[in-house]
């Protein structure tokens, strides 16, 4: 299936559809990656903490698609933030992986009571200079955070990867994101742990379109303009959280999802103005 390719603020693109990799680990990982890339997906979203990296390059050599039509994301842990360690762990994952260039790295949370998220992206930006790494970007920054990092480095992140789903949507956010050129991925896109999809509003949605529910969930993240990381094991799945670019949510469609959004909606409460991870 054709996946629309979406504009980065450095001039490359990534899918506007990615596969997320959290817990898929070892060889039935790396066997899960690799159906998923032969299915279609080319940007595969991992993270030093998952401890996947190996096996998401591993099944990048499996499947059957050149390795310069994927695109392979990590991202650095809080533990490494302070600069020599963050280009450590840069340089680890390239070890891990055997990628001389990783496509996409981010910074995983800004953990602002730590301090140190200024010095991590200096490594990023010097790890871009030495080649490796193409674009970078951050994950879970508040408009505050990333200005904090523009106007240190007079870099911009490419991407800013948060919890979107329709019952937390962060209109705001998105909003912020794509006035100053940022791309916003969302992950749990679809929710994890919640009620999203035995919803009655997604459901009759869903029976007008002849879809499920799940589709119009990516459906809606694409017709909001944020890129959702789903993942799925079974081929089916990872066929049709693809297959949302033949159909069209109408405005009424769009507001009645809108009205799902929760002041609590977060899975897991994680506020990045507070929440550290490290």
């Amino acid at each position: 299936m054709s996946v629309p390719a979406i504009p980065l603020n450095d001039g490359t693109h990534l899918p506007a559809i990615g596969f997320g990799t959290c817990k898929l680990n070892g060889s039935p990982g790396a066997q899960a990656i690799a159906r998923a890339i032969d299915n279609g997906y080319r940007l595969l979203d991992s993270a030093f903490s998952y401890e996947n990296e190996g096996a998401v390059a591993q099944a990048m050599r499996m499947a059957s698609v050149p390795r310069e039509a994927l695109r392979f994301t990590s991202k650095i842990p809080g533990r490494h933030y302070a600069y020599n360690d963050a280009l450590a762990c840069i340089e680890e994952s390239r070890y891990r992986t055997r990628l001389d260039t990783i496509d996409l790295y981010l910074l995983h949370w800004p953990n602002p009571a730590q301090g140190l998220y200024l010095e991590a992206w200096s490594a990023l930006v010097e790890a871009k200079e030495r080649g490796w790494v193409t674009s970078i970007g951050v994950c879970n920054f508040l408009p505050e955070h990333v200005q904090a990092l523009v106007d240190a480095s007079g870099v911009k992140p490419c991407v800013n990867q948060i919890e979107l789903h329709p019952y937390f949507p962060q209109p705001e956010q998105l909003a912020w994101d794509k006035a100053n050129g940022i791309v916003t991925q969302a992950w749990s896109p679809i929710g994890r742990g919640n009620d999203l999809q035995s919803d009655p509003v997604l459901q009759g949605i869903a029976r007008q379109h002849g879809r499920s529910v799940v589709q119009v969930i990516l459906r809606w993240h694409v017709q909001l303009g944020s890129v959702p990381l789903p993942k799925a094991s079974s081929d089916q799945r990872q066929r049709d959280n693809l297959d949302v670019f033949d159909f069209e949510l109408s405005t009424q469609d769009m507001a009645a999802i809108a009205t799902l959004a929760r002041p609590d909606g977060r899975i897991l409460g994680q506020d990045p103005a507070h929440y550290q991870e490290l």
